[in-house]
C-alpha cells in the first residue's frame, strides 16, 4: 500500500460562468519518503492539487487514499482531525501566530492534539534547534527574516509527527541563500527521519533537488518523472 493514491481525482469549480476543471483525472502513487516536486504553469492546478491532498478542499470526483483511508469520504470533523495528526503544512506566506514566539507557534499544533505541556515544550526546542534556531525560541515572527520564519513554519509542520508534509511554494518569497539553505534542511529532514515532502513550485531549485517531479497541465498530468530516470534520457 502507498503512502498516498489518488484515483481519477478530479476538481471542478462552479463559481463562474463557465466552469473551471482545475483538476483533471489525476491518478498518483506516492510513497513514503519522497521528495515529490509538483510543478506546471500558473493555473495548471498544482495548489489545488495539493489542497485536494491534504483534505483542505473536497474533490468533485474520485478518491484520495493516504495510509488507506478514503479522507474525500470524511465528515468534516473526522477531517479535521486527520489532517491534525497526519498531514503538516508549511505554506508560501509562512502563516504564523504573531502574537505567538516561535517556540509557541510550534508548540500550538501540539497544543490542539492534547500533548502534555512538559512533552511539547522539550519537542518545540528540539525542532527548533534542529531548523537552527536553537537561540530565537523566544523571538516573535516579527522579529524573524523570512527564511526563519519559514523554518519556524517547517519545525511547526513537523510537531504533529505527521505521516507527510505538503509544502506550497515555499521558496516564493525567499532571496536564492535562504531558499539554499531551507532546501538543505528539508532535504537533511527526508534523509535522516524518512519525512516525506510534496511541494508545488515554479522554482527550478526545488525542482532540481527532488526526487520525482510531476508535472500538471490544464489540471491533468502531463509526466512523471523520477530525476534519475530524467538525467538518463538525457545522456
Amino acid at each position: 500500500m502507498s503512502l498516498i493514491e489518488l484515483h481519477d481525482l478530479c476538481k471542478t469549480y462552479n463559481t463562474a460562468a463557465v466552469p473551471v476543471r482545475a483538476v483533471r483525472n489525476v491518478s498518483l502513487q506516492i510513497e513514503k519518503q519522497e521528495f515529490t516536486a509538483i510543478v506546471g504553469p500558473s493555473g495548471s492546478g498544482k495548489t489545488t492539487l495539493l489542497n485536494l491532498i491534504g483534505g483542505l478542499d473536497k474533490p468533485t470526483g474520485g478518491s484520495i487514499f493516504v495510509e488507506g483511508k478514503d479522507i474525500a469520504t470524511l465528515k468534516a470533523n473526522d477531517l479535521i482531525d486527520f489532517r491534525l495528526h497526519h498531514i503538516g503544512f508549511v505554506f508560501q506566506a509562512y502563516n504564523l501566530i504573531p502574537v505567538f514566539t516561535a517556540k509557541e507557534n510550534v508548540e500550538f499544533i501540539m497544543l490542539l492534539q492534547g500533548v502534555s505541556k512538559a512533552k511539547r515544550e522539550q519537542r518545540a526546542l528540539e525542532l527548533l534547534e534542529s531548523v537552527g534556531l536553537g537561540d530565537r525560541v523566544n523571538s516573535f515572527p516579527t522579529q524573524l527574516s523570512g527564511g526563519q520564519q519559514q523554518r519556524v513554519a517547517v519545525a511547526r509542520a513537523l510537531a504533529s509527527r505527521p505521516s507527510f508534509v505538503l509544502a506550497d511554494e515555499p521558496t516564493a518569497n525567499l532571496d536564492s541563500h535562504t531558499a539554499g539553505a531551507l532546501l538543505d534542511m528539508m532535504a537533511q529532514l527526508n534523509r535522516e527521519f524518512e519525512m516525506t515532502f510534496i511541494f508545488s513550485t515554479h522554482d527550478p531549485r526545488v525542482i532540481k533537488r527532488a526526487h520525482r517531479v510531476v508535472t500538471l497541465e490544464d489540471g491533468a498530468v502531463k509526466s512523471d518523472i523520477r530525476q534519475n530516470e530524467a538525467a538518463e534520457g538525457t545522456e
